[in-house]
């Protein structure tokens, strides 16, 4: 009996070695991320491994159309193009990878294409006047107002990002030059070097805040429900706190959410005459093209032929 363990043992490990679930396990082992990427590519892997056991398909034995049908699957599922686009990056990187630690011969992932993403802004900017209405309509008699200000505030006229405001720590604001800095870590990063500037009346708006809060910790906006009073907050809580000053300020549209404040600062600085140098910096784009969007958006709306054409015609 002893002699046939050791053959069956050997078998398993075989067969171990060329299942799905082994193979894309060595591929994320492999990578060099970071552990919050590391947790979308397990995702993203683990969907195509679900496709490919109800479909009973290994994936040594998978062709070309196997991939094409599995992009199919998730574009019936109606998730957004972003999403099935990065699932299909991820499988392509995994087979590419497959292919050069020789798991397969062939990488039939080759190019098979991601969804065409619009780089339209999905969501709008609030104009000068509703930032106003918005910033009146908040209750700063309150603690939870003096909070919610000053938030809405610095993400209006420093352009972060709400993974920004939510990481943002007391102690990440300094004074450089007489001028009130506040270094973030910024999206997919892991350090603190890039920094926002602090206007006079936002400064302001924190340190009100900061004097009344009665509660312990590192983060610059903390929680002052009765279940987590004290924490963090959230990044869902502070997209709803916005979402929640919009509507109270009559303001509601599916256009308009916690990230249009980042679009408004660009918006807003473009038309006060900021350049788009100036503009890219304030929001830290890698490539100015992004920063253009904002630019040709306002040239589109001050674009009249519409009206030249109606004139034209009447």
């Amino acid at each position: 009996m002893a002699r046939l363990l050791i053959p069956t043992q050997h078998n398993n490990l075989i067969v171990l070695k060329n299942s799905n679930q082994y193979l894309l396990d060595a591929f994320i082992a492999y990578l060099d991320i970071s552990p919050k990427s590391i947790e979308t590519y397990k995702k993203a892997l683990r969907i195509f491994n679900l496709y490919l056991k109800k479909h009973n398909l290994k994936i040594k034995d998978i062709k070309r159309q196997n991939i094409l049908n599995f992009k199919n699957s998730l574009i019936k599922s109606k998730l957004k193009n972003t999403t099935i686009s990065l699932y299909i990056i991820v499988v392509r990187k995994a087979f590419s990878w497959l292919t050069l630690e020789k798991y397969i011969k062939y990488d039939v992932s080759q190019n098979i294409k991601s969804l065409k993403i619009s780089r339209e802004h999905k969501k709008d900017a609030l104009t000068v006047e509703q930032v106003k209405k918005v910033l009146k309509k908040i209750d700063t008699r309150c603690l939870r107002g003096k909070r919610d200000y000053a938030l809405v505030l610095l993400a209006i006229t420093t352009g972060l990002r709400i993974i920004e405001i939510q990481r943002a720590n007391i102690q990440d604001i300094r004074e450089i030059g007489g001028q009130a800095i506040l270094f973030i870590q910024g999206k997919g990063k892991t350090d603190r070097a890039a920094y926002v500037k602090l206007s006079e009346k936002t400064l302001k708006a924190i340190d009100k805040y900061l004097k009344i809060r009665k509660i312990d910790g590192e983060a610059l906006f903390g929680s002052h429900s009765n279940f987590s009073k004290g924490e963090r907050m959230h990044v869902g809580s502070i997209s709803r706190l916005i979402k929640t000053v919009l509507r109270k300020a009559g303001i509601d549209s599916d256009r308009l959410t916690a990230h249009s404040l980042r679009h408004t600062a660009a918006t807003i600085n473009l038309i006060a005459g900021g350049s788009l140098e100036e503009t890219q910096e304030l929001l830290r784009h890698s490539n100015i093209n992004t920063t253009m969007l904002y630019d040709q958006r306002l040239k589109r709306i001050n674009n009249r032929s519409e009206t030249r054409i109606e004139k034209a015609i009447f």
